[in-house]
C-alpha cells in the first residue's frame, strides 16, 4: 500500500522569494540543504548556518545557476558563544530576515549524557536550547521584517506512545540526577520544540510572526551520526527504504510549506508533519498540515511558559 506523503503545491514552490533573506540551521546536508536550495531556487539569499563551514561551501556550489544567493557562517548550537558570535555577524550585515530554520538536531547515542561546553546535555542543547538563544536575540528583526516565520524541527518521536508520552522534565532538563535514556533524552527535546513554538505564537501574538514545529519525515540523511550502529541501522534499511523512509527533498516539504504556504501562518504556533510509519497512534500516520500533536505534554501552555522561563536564565538571557 502506498504512502500518503505531503508535497507543496506548485505556486508555493514557484513564488519570488528575490528581495528575501532566510537563516537555515545544519544547512549543509539533508533536509536543511534541501530547505536551502529550493530558497535559493526561488531566488533568496539564504544565510546558512553551519558547524563545519568548509561542508557548507562545498556542498553549497551545487547552487551554481539557481536564481538566489548564499553565505555560510559558523554557527555551532553546542556552543552559546558560537550562536551569538553567528547572531551578532548576521546583525551586523543584514537588516532583515524574512523566515528563520531551526533544522539543526542530533541524537545522542550514548549509555551516559553528555554535556555541551555550556553543560547542556547535548541532545536538548543542540535541538533546543541553542536554537532558543538565536531566536531570541533575532526577534526584533523578525518583528521588524514581518511577515515572517519560525520554525522549530520537532520529531515524531516527541508523541511517543499511549502508554509513554514524552514531558520535558523542569527538573532536571539535563540529565544531572536522574538514570540517562539517549531515547528519553530526544523524545524531550523534541516536546521541547512544540512547546517553544506554541509559546512564541502566544507571545508574539499581533507582531506578524508566526511559527510552528515540524516533523519532516523519515530522512534518508547523515542524522544520528557516523558511528557504527547507526551505519549497522541504514544498511539494514536500505531494502525497505522507499516503503519507509523519505528522500531529503521531500523531508523538506514541510519546512517549506511553514516558511512559504499562504496557509500556515493561519495556524500559529502549530505541529505541521510529514506522513511517517513511526507515529504509534494510527490517526497521526498520514500526517498532517497542521496535525494535532496525540501527546498532551506538547500542548500544555503552562508547561510552555514555565520551559521558557527557566530557559532565559540557562542561556544568559533576561526575559523581556
Amino acid at each position: 500500500m502506498a504512502r500518503h506523503i505531503l508535497h507543496c503545491d506548485t505556486e508555493t514552490l514557484s513564488k519570488d522569494l528575490s528581495a528575501k533573506t532566510y537563516i537555515v540551521t545544519g544547512a549543509n546536508s539533508g533536509v536543511g540543504l534541501e530547505t536551502t536550495r529550493q530558497l535559493v531556487k526561488q531566488g533568496a539569499h539564504v544565510v546558512m548556518a553551519c558547524r563545519r563551514v568548509a561542508a557548507g561551501e562545498a556542498e553549497a556550489q551545487s547552487f551554481a545557476g539557481l536564481a538566489g544567493t548564499y553565505e555560510v557562517s559558523e554557527c555551532d548550537l553546542a556552543d552559546l558563544a558560537s550562536v551569538r558570535g553567528f547572531v551578532n555577524r548576521f546583525l551586523a550585515s543584514h537588516s532583515r530576515l524574512d523566515g528563520l530554520m531551526c533544522n539543526a538536531g542530533m541524537v545522542a547515542m550514548g549509555n551516559a549524557a553528555a554535556y555541551t561546553k555550556d553543560g547542556f546535555e547535548s541532545t536538548i542543547g543542540v535541538s533546543y536550547f541553542g536554537h532558543f538563544l538565536m531566536i531570541e536575540m533575532l526577534l526584533d528583526t523578525l518583528k521588524a521584517s514581518a511577515p515572517s516565520r519560525i520554525g522549530l524541527l520537532s520529531s515524531v518521536v516527541h508523541a511517543g506512545n499511549p502508554k509513554n508520552r514524552y514531558q520535558v522534565n523542569l527538573e532536571d532538563l539535563n540529565w544531572k540526577t536522574r538514570k540517562y535514556n539517549a531515547f528519553t533524552a530526544y523524545g524531550e527535546a523534541k516536546v521541547a520544540n512544540v512547546l517553544y513554538a506554541m509559546e512564541l505564537a502566544d507571545r508574539l501574538q499581533g507582531t506578524g510572526v508566526t511559527t510552528a514545529s515540524i516533523h519532516p519525515g523519515w530522512a534518508r540523511s547523515n542524522f544520528g551520526g557516523n558511528g557504527l550502529l547507526m551505519r549497522v541501522m541504514r544498511v539494514l534499511m536500505k531494502p525497505f527504504q522507499s516503503r519507509f523512509t523519505d528522500s531529503n527533498e521531500t523531508s523538506a516539504q514541510t519546512s517549506l510549506h511553514v516558511l512559504l504556504s499562504d496557509d500556515a501562518p493561519n495556524h500559529n504556533g502549530a505541529y505541521f508533519s510529514q506522513s511517517s510509519v513511526l507515529y504509534r497512534d494510527p490517526g497521526c500516520k498520514d500526517g498532517g498540515w497542521p496535525l494535532a500533536s496525540p501527546n498532551p505534554h506538547a500542548t500544555d501552555m503552562t508547561a510552555a511558559k514555565a520551559l521558557v522561563a527557566k530557559s532565559y536564565g540557562l542561556v544568559g538571557l533576561t526575559a523581556g
